[in-house]
């Protein structure tokens, strides 16, 4: 089996201040309920959805065990997330209460992105990408 350096998206982890509002916020986001949550009793310190076609993994953790503590500006990297309409995507986080970060922007040959802050922090990248659909499409004929 050929191994490679990055074989996937795993997980990708989101702080919040207010992990009660946050849980909240990407459950009305998502249409969907966490599966998991630690501790099980109790207020939780980490919560995570099962997202999308491969189930991938968004947690969500108390911004007391972010690294170096909690931060006031949104940076690092942005995970673009496959939608299916980019524009209307970013209306409806904008009506929830996020920030724009990147407008949308026609990449060209098909790719769209945008990204927002949520009310978190956290950069949040959507984009249309017509190679996860050629992907997608080609998985679900095999």
């Amino acid at each position: 089996m050929e191994t490679h350096t990055l074989r996937g998206f795993a997980t990708v982890s989101f702080f919040a201040d207010d992990l009660a509002a946050a849980q909240k916020w990407y459950t009305e986001l998502l249409g969907i309920e966490p599966y998991f949550q630690r501790p099980v009793e109790g207020p939780p310190a980490y919560i995570e959805f099962r997202v999308g076609d491969y189930q991938h993994e968004l947690g969500l953790i108390d911004s007391r065990y972010a690294p170096g503590g909690p931060g006031g500006e949104p940076g690092g990297a942005v995970l673009f997330w496959h939608v299916d309409d980019v524009e209307a995507t970013l209306d409806r986080l904008l009506t929830m209460g996020a920030k724009e970060y990147e407008p949308l922007t026609v990449r060209g040959a098909g790719f769209v992105t945008a990204s927002v802050v949520d009310p978190f922090g956290n950069v949040l990248g959507i984009m249309y990408n017509p190679h996860y659909v050629e992907i997608l499409d080609a998985i679900n004929k095999a």
